[in-house]
């Protein structure tokens, strides 16, 4: 089972076999739609892995520009996002602690699981790191424009678990004045041998052991949705 930071480094195939299958429900579009109306803005995604929030938003919005700090993961956004049929959207390799924007660039940031991280990688300095993190995001943004972040609260879960090892970031979350709630995002998998496997990558071997024994195809998902306006 890979950390982390191999995922995004090496591991873009298997992180795109897995996120693939997941919200089946199509929670995550109806939930941004329910926060903020996507006509005719302009959107950026920090920390966009391999584009999964960038080409929900890239048929209903004027443009979006995808970041993230892994050109490896990037390779897999860059192909999804040709098959789109709008030639709205960039992808570029970027921190989203740094910016190479202009002040006032867009209307909406979105980032799905990876802001936390700035919390699990940097325990001495991850509220100087998610400090950082907000100070950007607020300067790109335009009058009236919005934050909407997704975070996980809880793989294999029937109901939201709040990550041990990040309690102190969704306790910032709450302080820097984020609005809350949480939606299911399940995984929906075409055998439970492939579920097992591809979980099992990722979660490990109890959680592989847990699909095959309940020979299970739907796995459930609990995420958190933190959303502002600025």
């Amino acid at each position: 089972m890979p950390n982390e930071k191999e995922v995004y480094a090496s591991h873009a195939i298997e992180y795109e076999a897995l996120v693939s299958h997941e919200d089946y429900q199509r929670n995550i579009l109806k939930t941004i739609q329910e926060i903020i109306s996507l006509d005719g803005l302009d959107v950026l995604d920090l920390g966009a892995g391999t584009g999964r929030l960038a080409c929900l938003l890239a048929p209903y919005v004027r443009t979006v520009l995808a970041l993230d700090l892994s050109p490896h993961m990037l390779t897999i956004a860059r192909d999804k996002l040709r098959r789109i049929t709008r030639d709205n959207w960039l992808a570029a390799a970027s921190d989203h602690r740094f910016l190479p924007l202009t002040a006032r660039r867009a209307d909406l940031v979105v980032s799905g699981w990876s802001v936390s991280y700035l919390a699990a990688w940097n325990p001495l300095r991850w509220r100087e790191e998610a400090d950082a993190w907000l100070s950007e995001a607020r300067r790109v943004l335009r009058r009236d424009g919005h934050i909407i972040l997704f975070e996980s609260l809880g793989t294999g879960n029937e109901s939201p678990q709040r990550l041990a090892h990040l309690e102190n970031f969704y306790d910032w979350l709450d302080e820097v004045g984020f609005k809350n709630k949480w939606i299911r995002t399940d995984y929906k998998f075409e055998s439970p041998a492939f579920a097992g496997d591809i979980a099992g990558f990722f979660f490990g071997d109890e959680m592989k052991q847990k699909i095959l024994d309940g020979q299970l195809t739907i796995l459930p998902e609990c995420t958190g949705v933190w959303w502002m306006k600025i």
